[in-house]
């Protein structure tokens, strides 16, 4: 069947690139003799980003000695040595378009199993200088793959490969890479391979996501960007109306928007938010600011609530937007949406942070389909004053009769009554929600404040509800996922180091920066980095689409081309540039 030729090994170091300090253990060397392999490596071995890379299903890399001949010939260099892409075995057989999912393998003392394709990021293409790699690697069919450990042993060059077993349904390692990374993706081939009880789980969590999307509908790969919403009902920004303003608390306003000609808006998704084009100052560009809706989507209006706080957006609606106004307006946007199904669901708020969920609650009190689930409304605040949509949701709660409500205010005043207006004095913590005996199965939405959300977000993961069911919302810009970079001191979003660019304006909505781009940038991935702005990726290089963003409005350019193309209304940052002045979801 095969062969060894070499078995390779490295520690995690820290590498300088491209102004990073990079922790990786991508640089593996040949060992002399025989070596174990174990559960989660091999002897001499380790992982830099164990969130990536390692781990019981990805303990032992592979790779094939015709694939290096392959890319000797593609790259025209003879200079690679044996560990060149990451691999801890390098063999001789066991091609990546032979190899099945599931395929049981003996070498010397050792029991392996097939798990999955090789995880594409950049790191491969650190090790050969070629920032393409990550791509060449799927679109070339030849991306190797991870053993797992079943039976403990030592290996060493030279040992023949013996097959001892077949896994179910007979995926290749290459055919489900493919289904994952590239476009046309197969439902009856997504359906073998989820069947697959050997396939990790995070694969089979993508390809899940790839078969319900495919069940909606959806556009783009929801295995890689799972959260991708259905593209914007408009592109860019049109001119609605103000048709009135409502005072939700002592310092939260409603706003009512309608068509210029008073036709129904299209419906909306609960849990969107809508991109406002504003200029507080006459003398000054325009500024972009995002305020989720909070009212029913099927009313043929939309309506924003936003809180009096410093910032310039908030001053400026507070001060001087009025009925019978005019807003430039984007199509309501955002994947932060009530997921369809028939289980419990937790809505779970603080703050202004009620807004997307409460339009999550219109949407539950109109589905009649709803009144048989358990819904869950639980809501935070000072006090009485400053509880805004309390009738509101209080009557909207009345039409689910499986609802529950747990209100805590932190600081309640003399004229609140415990029992009436609040149930409990203090924030929502993991303490007061574990009492309230919620259903660990439910579906969690939770929106508020930064410290709120990642406090309950470990705190539900602690207690056993599974990361896929806690979904939430962050007002401004979200956390950045630079996997393997070393943490760096964070800045406020600024201009680049250096002369300004003369190029179109690119403005990062969450970021509230608006710079002029500067085309001694590779991407807008490296122009986001180099202004400081929270970014997430993983390839760089169009494979992955962790970078994947909302484009509010402009065109871009891709170079090079994605593999597949992101959902309709998003980009993929790390591998496009401005063709217009664009407006950016971060």
């Amino acid at each position: 069947m095969g062969s060894v030729v070499s078995v390779n090994v490295g520690l995690p170091r820290d590498v300088e690139w491209q102004g990073k300090v990079v922790h990786t253990a991508v640089w593996k060397r040949p060992v002399t003799g025989r070596v174990m392999a174990r559960r989660l490596n091999i002897d001499g071995d380790g992982q830099g980003d164990l969130a990536g890379h390692g781990g019981e299903h990805r303990a032992v890399m592979v790779y094939q000695l015709e694939s290096y001949r392959h890319w000797e010939t593609y790259f025209q260099r003879k200079d690679f040595e044996y560990g060149q892409f990451g691999e801890n075995l390098t063999v001789d057989g066991l091609p990546d378009n032979e190899v099945c999912i599931g395929d049981h393998y003996r070498i010397g003392g050792a029991l392996f199993e097939v798990t999955q394709p090789r995880v594409t990021c950049y790191r491969v293409a650190m090790r050969m200088g070629s920032p393409q790699m990550p791509s060449l690697l799927v679109s070339h069919k030849r991306p190797g793959f991870y053993f797992r450990v079943l039976e403990e042993g030592e290996i060493g060059a030279g040992d023949e490969i013996v097959k001892v077993a077949e896994g179910p349904e007979r995926v290749t390692v290459a055919e489900i890479d493919a289904l994952l990374y590239l476009p046309e993706h197969s439902p009856d081939q997504l359906r073998r391979a989820v069947r697959i009880p050997s396939l990790s789980a995070g694969w089979k969590q993508s390809l899940e996501a790839l078969i319900a999307a495919d069940s909606a509908g959806k556009g783009g790969n929801a295995g890689l960007a799972p959260s991708a919403a259905p593209p914007p009902l408009w592109k860019g920004f049109r001119s609605l109306r103000v048709r009135a303003v409502e005072r939700e608390s002592v310092d939260v306003l409603s706003f009512v928007l309608e068509s210029e000609d008073g036709s129904p808006l299209p419906a909306s998704l609960p849990g969107q938010f809508l991109v406002f084009k504003i200029a507080p100052d006459k003398d000054a560009p325009p500024i972009l600011r995002s305020y989720s809706m909070s009212g029913p989507q099927s009313a043929g209006t939309y309506r924003v609530s936003v809180k009096r706080a410093d910032g310039t957006g908030s001053r400026y609606f507070h001060n001087h937007i009025h009925a019978g106004n005019f807003l430039e307006v984007s199509a309501p946007r955002g994947s932060f949406t009530l997921v369809a199904g028939d289980g419990p669901v937790v809505l779970l708020s603080a703050g202004i942070g009620a807004t997307p969920v409460l339009a999550m609650l219109h949407s539950l009190a109109m589905d009649s389909a709803s009144s048989r689930r358990q819904i869950w409304w639980l809501y935070g605040a000072r006090n009485g004053a400053e509880h805004p949509f309390a009738a509101e949701a209080r009557q909207l709660l009345d039409a689910l009769p499986q609802s529950h409500s747990f209100i805590a205010y932190s600081q309640p005043q003399d004229s609140d009554q415990l029992g009436n207006d609040y149930d409990a004095r203090g924030r929502l913590d993991l303490f007061s929600l574990q009492k309230l005996n919620l259903p660990k199965d439910a579906d969690f939405y939770l929106c508020g404040p930064t410290a709120f959300l990642d406090e309950l977000t470990a705190g539900l993961q602690s207690w056993g509800v599974p990361y896929s069911q806690i979904h939430s919302e962050i007002f401004g810009a979200g956390p950045s996922i630079t996997p393997g970079i070393a943490s760096a001191p964070s800045h406020a979003p600024h201009q680049p180091v250096g002369a300004p660019g003369t190029g179109p304006k690119v403005s990062f909505t969450r970021s509230g920066l608006s710079v002029p781009w500067n085309p001694r940038f590779q991407s807008i991935l490296e122009f986001a980095e180099a202004c400081d702005v929270p970014v997430r990726w993983s390839c760089r290089t169009g494979v992955c689409h962790m970078c994947e963003s909302g484009l509010t409005d402009g065109s871009i350019r891709y170079e090079p081309e994605p593999l597949e193309l992101p959902a309709e209304g998003n980009i993929l940052i790390c591998c496009s540039t401005p063709l217009s002045e664009i407006e950016l979801d971060l």
